[in-house]
């Protein structure tokens, strides 16, 4: 039996806010008690604990299979980068320079340069490849590394989606011409489309970057954006052509088929560990995390219920035998055999914790032949026969996966709006938040102004054009001048 001691506990483990009410403390409170993150003990770093890096192992592995498939290999680059380097590229530098970690001594003695700690690596991966590339044979020349990076944010932090130090993949590919680079640019954006929409179960919008938006250094910035339920959007992956403006500081050329000196085409992109702080936002409720079974650490765990001695022998046989069912079957399990907890104490832990598919085995079910699944997305039970287990949890696991798709994809859907005028604008920007699609002329000026005046940005120019020209979206929502683009606005984080 459950006392009330134990009882008080159980309630006292759990999220104490809503997700609704306030949903920066409940997000706090979910990577923390869920046992995804702690803090570090200098401003915008944290310790990943086991739960949160095998997430990110999960879709490393996800994705890693991916880019191989598709011809890429991983390498590995250095963490300093000389300050000459960062400063060849000018609007790079620019754009980074407010971020970047300086190294200035090597114990007590002062360096002659300062190095970078590494913000993205582009200028120290493009000065081994100008060593590297000679020869229209040597391209394309495909790499991309798993590394951390480190940029300076010290005032807004928030665990996986703005920090001091992450975790990411960061590809960089070199080509013969511009073509063959955007070729690379959108199938890596389809790769990343399919890794967020299918396995993450995060429905995202596509486009590119407006000038003042895209990378620091790029040709052209595609990228993948979603709407978190506070109303912001968030960035989950970008895709850039760089051009040749990398390659022409760094003197990465090479000679072309007629013997004619060229300069390469890169291209780079990444995601990084805020995807796993996209998972929680999106899908978590006021218990705590709900993992998506394709990327959870674990997706099925196994709680045994009994209240004796001999209850407790044939209960955990019953256990051990699922286990083997399951291991044999390749679903990634484990049972919480814990001594000293109560089967509801560990019923709120896994809760908090996300795990997809929850089975109770109790002593009535052993001689029954049966068990009990319990969805984490939706707390339905469902009394499952033994020898339907395994056909049963996976159609249980498919089903949870495209549940959360489908839900957070009707969230989407209902938070992209439109409006007539600037005025309507602004009062959805301050009010409801979302994606507002507005027409736009063009101009860094209008584009400068709407920032300024309500902390909205163009999160994204979609790829597929308006077929019918309507009228909210045939002239600028600010300048009210004929619109060249529909584009999505957005405060974001």
């Amino acid at each position: 039996m459950v006392t009330e001691k134990e009882m008080k506990q159980e309630k006292q483990e759990g999220i104490t806010v809503k997700k609704n009410e306030d949903f920066s403390e409940w997000y706090t409170q979910a990577v923390l008690k869920g046992e995804l993150v702690d803090y570090g003990p200098v401003q915008g770093t944290i310790a990943m604990r086991p739960h949160s890096m095998a997430v990110w192992e999960n879709i490393q592995k996800i994705f890693d299979k991916k880019i191989k498939r598709t011809g890429h290999m991983n390498a590995y680059f250095p963490l300093l980068i000389p300050e000459n380097f960062l400063k060849k590229e000018a609007e790079h530098f620019k754009g980074f320079i407010p971020e970047v970690f300086w190294v200035t001594h090597s114990g007590e003695n002062k360096l002659g340069e300062r190095l970078a700690i590494r913000p993205t690596s582009e200028t120290i991966i493009y000065d081994f490849y100008s060593k590297w590339v000679r020869s229209w044979r040597d391209l394309p020349v495909l790499l991309n590394q798993w590394c951390n990076i480190l940029r300076a944010e010290i005032k807004s932090t928030k665990p996986f989606i703005r920090g001091s130090e992450f975790l990411w993949q960061e590809g960089h590919t070199a080509h013969a011409t511009k073509e063959a680079a955007d070729v690379e640019m959108m199938m890596i954006l389809e790769e990343y489309r399919d890794l967020i929409e299918n396995f993450l179960a995060i429905p995202v919008l596509l486009g590119q970057k407006s000038d003042s938006e895209k990378f620091a250094g790029a040709l052209t910035t595609t990228t993948l954006e979603t709407m978190m339920p506070d109303g912001k959007a968030l960035q989950m992956g970008t895709s850039h052509n760089l051009g040749q403006n990398f390659s022409k500081p760094f003197d990465i050329k090479f000679l072309d088929k007629d013997g004619k000196q060229q300069y390469v085409w890169t291209t780079s992109w990444g995601i990084s560990t805020r995807l796993i702080g996209g998972i929680v936002m999106t899908h978590g409720d006021d218990k705590g995390l709900v993992l998506p079974p394709k990327v959870s650490p674990y997706q099925v765990v196994i709680v045994p219920i009994y209240y004796s001695d001999e209850d407790k022998k044939v209960v955990m046989k019953k256990v051990a035998d699922v286990m083997e069912v399951f291991a044999k079957n390749e679903v990634r399990m484990t049972a919480d055999l814990r001594e000293g907890y109560t089967p509801g104490w560990k019923f709120n832990e896994w809760e908090m914790k996300g795990i997809p598919l929850r089975i109770e085995i109790g002593p009535r079910d052993v001689k029954t032949k049966q068990v009990v699944f319990v969805r984490r997305d939706s707390g339905k039970k469902v009394v499952v026969k033994e020898k339907d287990i395994i056909k049963s949890a996976n159609a249980t696991l498919e089903d949870i996966q495209q549940s959360l798709f489908k839900n957070a994809k009707k969230f989407l859907d209902e938070n992209i709006h439109t409006v007539r005028n600037y005025f309507e604008f602004k009062k959805i920007i301050e009010e409801k938040g979302g994606f507002v699609k507005a027409g736009w002329c063009g101009e860094s000026h209008c584009e400068e102004q709407i920032k300024v005046e309500t902390s909205a940005t163009i999160r994204v120019i979609p790829f597929e054009k308006d077929k019918e020209r309507s009228e909210k979206f045939s002239k600028c929502i600010y300048c009210e001048r004929p619109a060249r683009e529909a584009v999505y606005f957005a405060k974001s984080y």
